[in-house]
């Protein structure tokens, strides 16, 4: 479709959430709605995920936003617009699109598929306009046809949740025995990935949260308990999604010797000081950063094979504020989904 041509059927503005401002809560604004260029698409916005890196984002804990901002990386939608060079993609199709919004495709993280490292790379909400508006634009190569196994909804949290937890998930190995320390957006659909797998999964929560603990259950966990105490086993390998630096030291004492820790977020408070002994032996602390399409091509495929069910809270567009207010609070279990429309 001629872009000019699809463009001059749709409105000229459009309603978006902005950020106008660090550590301010989101303004309703009619903005110009944006133009595709030659290698992306516009794309009419069902629904978007609420995720933790918007608040870190929203409080300044990510550098630099591109302000005003458009929040939002767990990007439903349908394709209205196509750029003279997407050959690939139809109009009419869902898609979606996550973190990673672009990579420069010349350096040598990019020549060898480790995309997610480009030191040119932006991201979705971030340095680029996100999904809490009715319309996006985004680059059609970092955009994944979504399986058709899910709802808008239920398929808003694959798109960052879901795929984040999936490199993590692959940077743990083998492991047999899975800690899974932080049990929300991530760890609900890991979870039972890796109980697909043959996994056995033990669950970490807030101290005395019992409505986290009673959900972990509800998902089949072999164990689940505070994150201040060890489980009944060894860990072949922990993965840590809160975002509390406190938990590394924890994390590690909890793994067997040659197991691994893998910080999953984009932020964590600082790691506190720990003896060498809880490293000794071969352990292994990695991060996780961002994530390439091959991820979201490998876990999309997945997941359609997958009988998997992400647990969502939905909330109206106008409510923005409140699904972050209630992420930043813990007062849901899952994931939380703004609804466009």
């Amino acid at each position: 479709m001629d872009t000019k041509e699809g463009a001059s059927r749709l409105a000229s503005t459009m309603r978006a959430l902005l950020l106008e401002a660090e550590r301010s809560p989101l303004r309703m604004r009619e903005i110009v709605r944006p133009e595709p260029l030659s290698d992306e698409i516009l794309v009419r916005v069902r629904c978007c995920g609420v995720c933790r890196t918007d608040l870190h984002v929203m409080d300044g804990e990510l550098s630099k936003p591109k302000l005003p901002l458009v929040l939002g990386h767990q990007i439903v939608g349908t394709i209205v617009g196509l750029g003279a060079e997407v050959d690939w993609l139809v109009e009419g199709q869902r898609i979606g699109i996550p973190w990673l919004g672009r990579a420069c495709g010349e350096c040598a993280f990019c020549r060898r598929g480790s995309e997610n490292l480009c030191h040119r790379a932006s991201f979705t909400g971030y340095q680029v306009d996100g999904g809490f508006a009715e319309y996006a634009v985004a680059d059609a190569r970092f955009a994944f046809p979504l399986p058709g196994s899910f709802t808008d909804l239920q398929a808003a949290p694959l798109l960052c949740a879901g795929l984040i937890g999936h490199r993590a998930l692959g940077m743990s190995g083998d492991a047999q025995t899975l800690g899974l320390y932080g049990f929300g957006s991530s760890a609900h659909i890991i979870a039972q990935v890796a109980k697909h797998q043959g996994r056995k999964v033990y669950a970490f929560t807030r101290p005395g949260d019992a409505a986290a603990q009673s959900f972990a259950q509800k998902l089949g966990v072999e164990w689940v308990g505070g994150s201040d105490v060890l489980p009944p086993v060894e860990l072949d390998a922990a993965i840590i999604f809160a975002p509390s630096g406190v938990l590394v030291p924890r994390a590690l004492k909890a793994i067997r010797p040659g197991g691994s820790v893998v910080c999953a977020g984009i932020h964590m408070s600082d790691i506190p000081s720990f003896p060498y002994e809880l490293l000794w032996g071969e352990r292994t602390l990695r991060s996780v950063a961002n994530l390439t399409r091959r991820d979201g091509l490998e876990f999309l495929e997945l997941v359609s094979r997958v009988r998997l069910h992400t647990e969502v809270r939905s909330y109206a567009f106008e409510m923005a504020n409140q699904a972050l207010d209630d992420l930043r609070a813990g007062s849901f279990s899952g994931s939380a989904v703004v609804s466009i429309q």
